[in-house]
């Protein structure tokens, strides 16, 4: 899985100038994405290991594990919903509409990710190619336990995307989620990274599949990583 740099300082909990003094100066391990610079979170571990930030290595979770002490996905999935045939121009307000039914969380506090949403930068996208993107909140906080959200759409129509993807096809499948804190906000972008890499749920999200179908598969994502990560 590739992090951009806005990500990755979130996960190490720096400022992006610091990383890119990494860069110049200590030699952090990159990758250039037309103009976009991108992280494989496998040399970026061992980079930090290997310069005495062990303490931060565990914000950039292994591709397979759990999730610990928040629900699980298909749980946060069942009250985000499927949603089809939704016009791209009614993304945001779509968003809106999720984050208005987050568990957990007051009327305020829904109203403020509701104004983050709308904000000029507010969400990153996270292409993932196959016409796949991951929206999220760009500055995830912390909710509480309960708050997390998840919601499958697939798009009438392509969406514009100011984020190039990496294999230039056009958007036309979204995987939205907000977490409950900045760590589970990581490991949920991991955990559906790597959902798509293994398994039938690309499939069934490419082939408008019945919602139950989708539900199984990310149930069976989620029992996987848990016995390959000896829970």
């Amino acid at each position: 899985m590739f992090l951009n740099i806005i990500e990755l300082a979130q996960s190490l909990g720096v400022e992006e100038s610091e990383v890119e003094g990494w860069i110049r100066s200590d030699g952090l391990p990159h990758t250039t994405d037309r103009g976009r610079l991108l992280f494989d979170r496998t040399q970026v571990v061992g980079w930090a290991e290997s310069h005495g930030l062990a303490a931060k290595v565990g914000f950039l979770a292994p591709e397979r594990f759990k999730i610990q002490g928040i629900k699980k996905l298909e749980t946060m999935l069942r009250a985000g919903g499927i949603w089809r045939d939704v016009p791209a121009a009614n993304v945001l307000n779509l968003f809106a509409e999720i984050v208005a039914k987050l568990p957990g969380a007051t009327p305020p506090v829904r109203q403020m990710l509701q104004q983050r949403l709308r904000a000029s930068n507010g969400i990153s996208w996270a292409l993932v190619g196959g016409g796949m993107a991951l929206p999220h909140l760009r500055t995830p906080i912390a909710l509480g336990r309960d708050a997390g959200i998840f919601a499958v759409m697939l798009l009438r129509d392509a969406l514009a995307v100011n984020e190039p993807a990496p294999d230039e096809q056009a958007v036309t499948r979204l995987l939205f989620f907000v977490a409950p804190s900045p760590r589970a906000h990581l490991e949920i972008l991991a955990q559906l990274s790597t959902a798509l890499t293994l398994g039938n749920l690309r499939e069934l999200i490419v082939n408008h599949a019945a919602d139950d179908d989708i539900f199984a598969a990310v149930a069976a994502a989620e029992s996987s990583s848990r016995k390959e990560g000896g829970a």
